[in-house]
């Protein structure tokens, strides 16, 4: 059965979430939102593409750092308003350097631990 773009349920602002899991561990890389164009662009490239709200345009995961994302599944849930995007990531998925966004634990006590190892220096890449 052909998937149909419309049957998404996309926000006020035509976005919708997608949560990025990496396909070989399951652990989940990234969160941001696509447009209809970002899907449409995801879906005909294999490589992921998002809606940056900060900075109003489409852009490719991976076009300033390398560090692109291959699409290995996409889900929608049974709402229809968010995504799962399954991905072979390369590098890191995460702009401070580390391979995935999620590398900041609140512990039993309510202290704050970096669990994860950077893999790149985010000034070498954005001179940031």
């Amino acid at each position: 059965m052909p998937f149909d773009l419309e049957s998404l349920k996309y926000n006020e602002q035509g976005l919708i979430p997608a949560i990025v899991q990496d396909h070989d561990t399951g652990q989940v890389l990234m969160m941001a939102y696509m447009n209809r164009e970002a899907v449409e662009k995801t879906l005909r490239d294999g490589e992921t593409w998002f809606w940056s709200r900060s900075r109003q345009r489409l852009w490719h995961k991976g076009e300033t750092s390398g560090n692109t994302q291959k699409v290995a599944g996409i889900y929608f849930d049974c709402d229809r308003d968010t995504l799962l995007v399954r991905v072979i990531q390369r590098g890191a998925a995460c702009h401070e350097g580390y391979f995935s966004c999620f590398h900041n634990l609140i512990d039993g006590g309510g202290e704050v631990k970096t669990v994860g190892e950077k893999i790149f220096d985010p000034e070498k890449v954005y001179g940031k």
